[in-house]
């Protein structure tokens, strides 16, 4: 028998890709926005992301010194803006000067048009709000997975005015004829049990870089967790751990999805959303563009 060749077997893979999105649609969430082509965080990553036709918007939320919530996912702004210092320990105005993209691409431009500012300003929760309810209501059903980031120095209040913005916005409360425009995920299971208590309609998804013994068997996930969130690293080394999940009912929501090959492989397994930094490319392979 003759082995199939490399452009067959790429055929093959596509195929086969595309007939698991058939019947199983996974939803392509953009992590940080379209982070591999703008600086992450940014109001332009994720106009970028909205563009390439993500179904979802992923992003972290730290809380300022004087009491609001920006996208920033590191501790420290050292790594993705022109200053320092730890975000909790730094109030708004003193974010809002730094520049927040150069450090990304310098020698290169970017081959699309943002606005003025939207690739270096430091991005407001609040402001991310409103670009997802603009486009909401624009015809477009965009949702948004929000990441706490753990441990803080202001313990509860991070999610206690993520809650109050969401309210605000008319985001904290599921539509009874659709899915929830907001999802909150956290590595911390504390966090989560804080906003289920708080919102118990309010979709959550457990964050995992590791299986503990506990969890192993599929069955349970933490406290206040309502979907399962691992990380490619887990999906590749332990792929039955996915099958038990599903198993027992559980949806799978697995990041940071960015090679084809995993792409491939969350396909086969059947799991419900893929974050990745390449949102464009991922819709691409599943054949949606």
């Amino acid at each position: 028998m003759c082995a199939p060749s490399a452009d067959r077997w790429h055929d093959d893979a596509v195929t086969d890709v595309r007939q698991h999105t058939i019947r199983t649609p996974i939803q392509v969430i953009a992590h940080r926005g379209a982070s591999d082509d703008a600086p992450e965080h940014t109001l332009a990553a994720y106009r970028k992301a909205i563009e390439d036709g993500a179904d979802a918007l992923e992003c972290d939320v730290r809380l300022t010194a004087d009491g609001h919530l920006v996208c920033v996912h590191d501790r420290r702004v050292n790594r993705t803006s022109n200053g320092r210092g730890a975000v909790s320990a730094l109030e708004l105005s003193a974010l809002a000067a730094l520049d927040f993209g150069s450090w990304k691409d310098r020698e290169e431009s970017p081959d699309w048009d943002p606005a003025s500012g939207e690739l270096t300003s430091v991005l407001t929760l609040e402001r991310l709000l409103e670009l997802v309810t603009e486009t909401r209501k624009a015809g477009r059903p965009l949702e948004l997975a929000i990441e706490t980031k753990h441990p803080t120095r202001w313990a509860g209040q991070v999610e206690e005015r993520l809650l109050h913005l969401l309210k605000r916005f008319g985001l904290d409360d599921p539509p009874a004829d659709g899915p929830s425009p907001v999802r909150v995920m956290s590595f911390s299971a504390r966090s989560l049990h804080r906003v289920q208590a708080a919102a118990p309609t309010l979709p959550t998804v457990s964050l995992m870089q590791f299986v503990t013994p506990r969890l192993r068997d599929g069955r349970r996930l933490p406290a206040g967790a309502r979907i399962a969130g691992p990380g490619m690293r887990i999906v590749r080394s332990h792929p039955g751990y996915i099958d038990r999940l599903h198993a027992a009912g559980h949806r799978v929501h697995v990041w940071t999805v960015n090679e084809p090959a995993d792409v491939d492989l969350c396909v086969r397994l059947g799991v419900e959303a893929i974050i990745t930094n390449r949102p464009k490319q991922v819709l691409s392979q599943l054949g949606r563009v």
